[in-house]
């Protein structure tokens, strides 16, 4: 029947947008990945690079691609 395809029709619609979703999500969370490993390589992973302060590890242990402290990511 025809309600029934349009219906999967529709479901199938719902999954694209949402794999679209995780795509970019993904793709900008390996980004913040490959950032933290660069500052890794230039001896900063640490530093904030807003105020320069240390980011505490307990922080980096919690989200360890972030880039700053959490006085500045406020």
């Amino acid at each position: 029947p025809l309600d029934a395809k349009l219906d999967e029709q529709a479901v199938e619609r719902e999954n694209d947008e949402v794999l679209d979703a995780l795509d970019v999500t993904l793709r900008g969370e390996i980004d913040l990945v490959n950032k933290a490993l660069e500052r890794i390589d230039q001896g900063n992973y640490d530093k904030c690079s807003v105020c320069g302060n240390t980011i505490p590890e307990v922080r980096l242990n919690a989200l360890p691609y972030t880039d700053r402290c959490i006085n500045c990511a406020t």
